[in-house]
């Protein structure tokens, strides 16, 4: 009799933990996962301490147009924190492959605005933001909006540049008084045109990112 003979069998290999979740839930975390969402809450909470030490410390303007300065960089950063999240790092076998997609795309987009809202929102109660929650909300919005168009160009990992761009223009615009709608990030909350204006641009920009998706293949030959 040789050893191999009397070699007990080997155990069976153990089975994965299952995610007891359902399985909706279970591919929107992970599709969640896949574009970076942790990090992208922990900068948006950055952004957020970072204007919250700002009115704190007194490195502001109380009131004037120089008031929205800082504030406008930081909706710019945090929009430009939302839109990297669009990158796909699958590239185009997920977009052949997954027939929820678009859904995930959608969900994902207006769960991170959310957030992205929310948080700044935290970090700054009991201070006092130049327009308040109103102004913020809508600068994020607009500025998303303008990501998420610009990322069916661009891919997602160089969607951020145009969104910071745009704030750019509006520090300028601010500077020269603009009154403009498409200046909205410089206007003050009672200003008429520059609600509507905002959010047909992330309506805009929504839409065209659920049906079409983030450019993959500049980001794949990066």
């Amino acid at each position: 009799m040789t050893a191999a003979e009397v070699r007990s069998p080997s155990a069976p290999p153990a089975e994965p933990a299952r995610w007891p979740a359902p399985p909706g839930v279970r591919l929107a975390w992970l599709h969640w996962r896949s574009r970076r969402g942790p990090a992208a809450v922990l900068a948006l909470a950055v952004c957020g301490g970072v204007l919250r030490a700002a009115l704190e410390w007194g490195w502001l303007f109380k009131t004037g147009h120089f008031a929205q300065e800082f504030p406008m960089i930081v909706e710019g950063g945090a929009a430009a924190v939302l839109v990297i999240t669009t990158h796909s790092p699958f590239g185009e076998a997920e977009r052949t492959a997954s027939r929820w997609l678009p859904y995930l795309r959608l969900g994902t987009a207006l769960a991170m605005t959310g957030m992205a809202i929310g948080i700044i929102q935290l970090c700054v109660t009991g201070a006092s933001l130049d327009g308040g929650i109103l102004v913020m909300a809508r600068n994020v919005l607009g500025v998303t909006g303008i990501g998420l168009l610009s990322s069916l160009v661009t891919g997602g990992l160089l969607a951020w540049i145009l969104p910071m761009g745009y704030i750019a223009f509006a520090e300028y615009a601010l500077l020269q008084s603009w009154t403009n709608p498409w200046t909205w990030p410089v206007r003050p909350p009672t200003d008429r045109g520059a609600w509507p204006c905002a959010c047909a641009v992330f309506a805009v920009g929504l839409v065209a990112f659920t049906i079409r998706g983030a450019r993959t293949r500049l980001a794949e030959d990066g």
